[in-house]
């Protein structure tokens, strides 16, 4: 006691001082003086309060000078039957509560997440495997877990990575950019994707026959960016067939604003399978677009389920991984 007084240049008796707002984080005061300050507020009593605190009474008296010495204020006084709080002891004991609150949900939520019922997941994904399989198992966890909490970031592979390094995914389903060591990663190829071309509902190419891919180059397209394996895939289409690559070109990697550029103009986009299909379906967004018939095949590299090497997966990651993979066998 004598050395927090010579701290603060107290004399004697109680003082307030001026606080830069981590006082208490350093005093000392235990989840155990929240308890008391608490069931001090409840009962107005030593006596009741230790008895709820299963101590002796001497030992309450204690831990509230305790408490006093660590605030250097008072916190309460002593009445002929019972104790008032001073405002100072009932401003702890109001922040004693919330803090006793948050406790017990800390203590719910760390056994939800011991038994893989809660918490949260964030999870990047390519738009192909984002629809077939992402989608498919996030409403498949929720059914059963409902309290898990899950993020999922639709992009290309090159931004998934780096978020991934970046610590703000837990997991990602895409590819390992080339400019990215592969050894700071753990992966497993999961599925290949395949492309095709869409177009608004009744564009000149929306034959229905094949069309050659020269007889695509003279209209608007709407790209990923030049680094996306989907991109990377119709250019090689292109210079594999020694044709001109597309000059009337927008590049985004939002797939709602490739969807309207198609939708309101004669552009054509290469967009996978899965959301060509899920466009089409009538459980899905019935859009009017249709896709191409092409003498051609757009095939994009495999893409994997990818995390960070030694990076342990929290249990609602894991289980989120784990029930992926189950999914693709």
């Amino acid at each position: 006691m004598a050395r927090l007084r010579n701290s603060v240049g107290i004399s004697g008796g109680y003082k307030e001082r001026p606080g830069d707002g981590e006082t208490l984080l350093r005093s000392g005061l235990s989840l155990r003086h929240m308890r008391m300050i608490v069931a001090l507020d409840d009962h107005g009593r030593v006596s009741a309060a230790a008895q709820v605190m299963n101590i002796s009474q001497p030992a309450a008296s204690r831990m509230i000078s305790e408490m006093e010495a660590v605030l250097e204020v008072k916190l309460c006084e002593r009445l002929p039957r019972g104790i008032t709080l001073t405002p100072y002891g009932k401003a702890l004991a109001r922040r004693a509560r919330s803090i006793l609150l948050e406790m017990r949900e800390v203590d719910r939520e760390i056994s939800e997440l011991k038994a893989g019922k809660g918490g949260s997941v964030f999870l990047g994904a390519v738009t192909a495997p984002a629809i077939e399989l992402a989608v498919p198992a996030i409403r498949e966890i929720r059914r059963i877990y409902p309290r898990i909490e899950i993020t999922m970031q639709v992009e290309t592979s090159n931004v998934l990575a780096r978020e991934l390094i970046a610590t703000r995914h837990d997991f990602i389903i895409a590819r390992i950019p080339d400019d990215l060591n592969p050894r700071l990663f753990e992966s497993r190829v999961i599925g290949v994707e395949k492309a095709c071309l869409i177009v608004r509902r009744g564009h000149p190419l929306a034959k229905g026959e094949a069309v050659r891919l020269e007889e695509t180059a003279a209209y608007d397209w709407v790209f990923q960016s030049g680094g996306s394996p989907l991109r990377q895939a119709m250019e090689s289409n292109f210079l594999n067939r020694n044709i001109a690559l597309p000059d009337r070109i927008l590049n985004t990697s939002s797939l709602l604003l490739t969807l309207v550029m198609v939708a309101q103009s004669d552009a054509i986009a290469p967009v996978s399978i899965q959301v060509a299909k899920f466009i089409q379906n009538p459980d899905g967004l019935a859009g009017a677009i249709d896709v191409v018939q092409t003498e051609f095949d757009i095939e994009v590299r495999p893409y994997s389920l990818i995390t960070v090497k030694n990076r342990v997966l929290s249990p609602a990651a894991k289980m989120l991984h784990d029930f992926i993979l189950r999914e693709v066998g």
